[in-house]
């Protein structure tokens, strides 16, 4: 099964050449271990555990290249863009990036290499922060350099997730903290016009939802609007039995159907089920599902992560569920 992982975790699985050769290995053993695959190079000078990067996540495979730039860097430059992202522990959403990003104010001279991509912008001193010992662009500023230059599904669910992650206060929404966050992001995109990628930075962050719980989610609720369906409501209360209350990924109100994206974790992660059999978080389900089609009389259909890659399999997935667009 494979993981997240955050700076402290990977920065005790990234190792240099001095390091290595400072616990015993031999120029002679590094190469060997390279050629057989028992070590992966992540950069020139920089090596992890070949099993240990084996269970990686993208995003973290990226951000260990991140800490092994970072510990090389000299000069005002900042960890900045989708390499930020990751640092913020934000999805790129079918996007792997080959270079580590870093921004600049002004330079005297600026040049890119093989594996990293240097940007000169303004940085003012309120766009920098330092996590976990790594200078990066503040969340705000990772996110309006994300959506003004990747693709909109990925700007899509990073910008979801920024928000999730200002606006959750353990399991409370915080509305106040939301409209904070959009006014912040209204401000720096009307502020910013003209700039490279600033139309799509303006439609991202207008259309961006933090209630949106997973990148799947996010992608989906993009692929639903291309479908021309009604804004779904997401998160949505239905009344369950014993006073509970269930909640469902999208409402789709134009069409009287509820959506649910399906993450395999959730099955297949013993640790997100905490332990639970998967024959019993299987019961629970459709129990739960049949409680909402009987108390609403709304359809309901499920789809996974093959479905919401386009428009078109979402719409083939939700046709088979007798669901379809209006109009």
């Amino acid at each position: 099964m494979r993981r997240a992982a955050s700076i402290p975790d990977l920065s005790l699985l990234v190792r240099s050449r001095t390091a290595l050769l400072a616990g015993g290995w031999t120029e002679r053993s590094i190469r060997l271990a390279v050629g057989s695959g028992r070590l992966r190079v992540i950069r020139r000078g920089a090596f992890m555990d070949a099993q240990d990067a084996a269970t990686l996540w993208p995003e973290a495979w990226h951000l260990a290249h991140v800490i092994a730039v970072a510990r090389e860097a000299t000069g005002d430059g900042v960890i900045s863009h989708e390499s930020a992202g990751v640092a913020w522990s934000l999805p790129l959403y079918r996007h792997r990036p080959l270079r580590v990003h870093v921004t600049t104010p002004a330079p005297s001279r600026i040049s890119s290499g093989a594996d990293v991509m240097r940007h000169v912008a303004p940085l003012p001193a309120s766009d920098i922060v330092v996590r976990h010992g790594i200078r990066c662009t503040s969340l705000e500023r990772t996110v309006f350099d994300m959506v003004r230059t990747l693709g909109p599904d990925a700007s899509v669910a990073a910008a979801d997730a920024a928000e999730r992650q200002f606006a959750l206060r353990g399991r409370v929404w915080d509305e106040d903290a939301v409209a904070c966050w959009r006014r912040s992001m209204r401000e720096r995109v009307t502020a910013a016009s003209g700039a490279r990628g600033i139309r799509q930075a303006r439609w991202v962050t207008a259309f961006a939802d933090g209630r949106a719980q997973l990148p799947g989610e996010s992608v989906s609720r993009l692929q639903l609007m291309r479908l021309g369906f009604d804004a779904p409501q997401l998160q949505v209360p239905v009344a369950g039995p014993a006073e509970n209350t269930y909640f469902v990924d999208f409402g789709l109100t134009d069409v009287r159907a509820f959506g649910e994206f399906d993450g395999k974790d959730k099955y297949l992660d013993v640790a997100m089920r905490r332990g639970v059999a998967l024959e019993k978080i299987l019961l629970e389900e459709k129990r739960r599902e049949d409680w909402i089609r009987g108390t609403t009389q709304w359809r309901f259909a499920r789809w996974e992560d093959e479905h919401s890659v386009t428009p078109q399999a979402l719409a083939a997935r939700l046709a088979s569920f007798g669901i379809r667009a209006p109009g």
